[in-house]
């Protein structure tokens, strides 16, 4: 059984300011332990640590077993990979340089077919065997009939990018739990995972006899999984590292605890540090007149040199404070009116009507057209007016759809986008994206610029492309921009998923004071109980309304 020993690990941004300041934790075999941490104190940077994408500035990581990892882009891939290289690109180092010699010899043999060619293609094939390529195949089966109902011969040359996040998610947790490797590292698993695959994970992870690091920021994942709780705290040096030894359901006792002995100790040494320096001062005094005080004086002095020496305690941590600040706006009393709506090949036609000012969560398994109804919606709707334009530089893909749906007078759709795909972002910096505004955001001086992105704990990274950002620190930075642009209709797509606790609590109170309708697709069970409405998505194809969330509805039948 394998095991992770991080020791003294410091890592520094490319601009200088340090990241992470002497992490050390260890995972020992067996052990189910969760990462946690506001938004952008370096959880990933970690984790490529472990994994060995990236080299630490100081200190080292030791590791026994083989190694399993999931990356944060996955759920994300929007590209023309392949189920195959997905699959490949999380196997076991032998299959995945065997693989792909596979495929480079496959493709000269296409290309010129010499003598040599058809050699190399042969050996490749040699190797694939040996490797255990083919029983390797025969466990991608069972991967892609568990994640996507259908045989891996059917599935292997289909795009990942015709996946939902949650099914990309799910194909790759089964690779890995079913993997020979001992060891998994795993950032944000649970991400676009449906409330009945996130059950699963949970019981998967718990009966697995891997050893598994993993981030999240799903508090019933976390107490069900989690045996401790490892915290990046931030600070001004760089992140430190401490370690709950219980489970979540006392982590934030056990935080507040740790943080008042803390401040006490700072207290004390504090004080202690004045009184030194007071007796210093005042045998200094005492000395010039009195020869006899002189040896009480160095005294005096080697005791304050080896207390300063020996440095504060450690500094309490630094407390996040996200405050949006989601106005909206006064719309027609119905802000989204459907008739008969059938998105193609999706979901059986449904009537809706959703008022001013309401809240409603869509829920439903993955895969069952929830973001295609969001980005609908997000269109303006069917044959949108000028003024259901979105606010933002983003222009949703048009969905297909019979039927009607149409938004209110002075609604205006303000989406954010499950993937966070925002191109016109790209290359920029926060500040600067904020100075220049666009058709639907005044710019806004550097000064307000910057006050802004406080209220969201990113000042410190104003000067940061949108693209550097944490993927919790693009949601903040996406709701901002929400929050900047007018929107009477908020569309949110799996807002929660990458922030963390705090920031997560934070929209919760902002949708609150937001003056206009939202409409959020999640899985986030937390989150869903402030809303009023419950539009869920059925296996049987059919949306229906629920006064209460439900979370049980499985994968939607239909031929794929």
């Amino acid at each position: 059984m394998g095991h992770v020993d991080v020791n003294s690990i410091s890592f520094s941004l490319p601009d200088g300011r340090p990241l992470l300041n002497d992490v050390s934790v260890r995972v020992g075999e067996g052990a189910k332990v969760a990462l946690i941490g506001p938004n952008g104190t370096g959880k990933t940077t970690l984790t490529r640590i472990i994994a060995g994408d990236i080299a630490a500035h100081e200190g080292a990581v030791t590791r026994s077993g083989g190694l399993g990892v999931m990356r944060q882009f996955i759920g994300k891939v929007r590209d023309d990979t392949t189920v195959r290289d997905l699959l490949v690109s999380v196997a076991p180092d032998r299959i995945r340089t065997a693989a792909e010699e596979v495929d480079r010899t496959e493709l000269l043999m296409m290309e010129r077919d010499s003598e040599d060619d058809q050699m190399a293609y042969a050996h490749a094939l040699v190797e694939w065997g040996e490797a255990g390529g083919y029983e390797q195949e025969t466990l991608w089966d069972q991967c892609t009939v568990a994640a996507l109902g259908i045989p891996y011969d059917q599935a292997q040359w289909r795009t990942v990018s015709t996946l939902s996040g949650g099914e990309q998610k799910r194909l790759v947790l089964e690779a890995l739990l079913r993997g020979p490797e001992e060891v998994l590292l795993l950032d944000e698993p649970d991400n676009y995972l449906d409330v009945p695959t996130k059950r699963w994970l949970e019981e998967a992870l718990v009966a697995s006899p891997k050893t598994v690091l993993f981030i999240s920021h799903d508090r019933e994942l976390l107490d069900r999984v989690a045996t401790r709780v490892a915290t990046l705290e931030p600070g001004a040096a760089g992140a430190t590292l401490w370690v709950h030894p219980g489970r979540f359901a006392t982590y934030a006792q056990a935080r507040s605890d740790r943080n008042d002995r803390l401040e006490e100790l700072r207290r004390r040494w504090d004080e202690e540090h004045v009184k030194l320096k007071t007796l210093v001062q005042t045998l200094k005094v005492k000395a010039k007149y009195n020869d006899g005080m002189a040896s009480r004086y160095q005294a005096a002095q080697t005791r304050l040199a080896k207390f300063e020496q020996a440095g504060p305690p450690e500094e309490t941590p630094m407390t996040q404070s996200v405050k949006m600040r989601l106005t909206g706006g006064r719309t027609a009393k119905r802000a989204i009116v459907a008739t008969g709506l059938e998105l193609t090949g999706l979901m059986k036609p449904f009537d809706l009507e959703v008022w001013y000012g309401e809240r409603v969560a869509i829920l439903g398994s993955n895969g069952s057209g929830k973001s295609h109804f969001l980005r609908l919606l997000a269109c303006g709707g069917t044959d949108p007016e000028r003024e259901h334009q979105p606010v933002g530089d983003v222009r949703p893909v048009p969905v297909e759809h019979s039927g009607v749906v149409r938004l209110g007078s002075r609604v205006r759709p303000g989406w954010f986008a499950q993937t966070h795909e925002h191109p016109s972002l790209m290359g920029r910096t926060l500040l600067e994206i904020l100075h220049r505004g666009d058709e639907h955001r005044e710019g806004r001086p550097r000064e307000q610029a910057a006050r802004a992105l406080d209220r969201y704990e990113l000042a410190r990274s104003g000067e940061q492309t949108f693209e550097s950002l944490s993927g919790g620190q693009q949601a903040r930075f996406q709701i901002l921009l929400l929050e900047l642009s007018g929107a009477t209709m908020l569309l949110l797509d799996e807002p929660t998923d990458n922030l963390d606790l705090q920031s997560a609590e934070a929209l919760e109170e902002g949708l609150d004071a937001f003056d206009g309708t939202v409409v959020a697709v999640t899985h986030d069970r937390w989150f869903a109980r402030g809303f009023d409405r419950f539009l869920v998505f059925g296996a049987d194809g059919r949306v229906y309304e629920s006064t209460e969330p439900v979370w049980d509805e499985g994968r939607v039948v239909r031929p794929r």
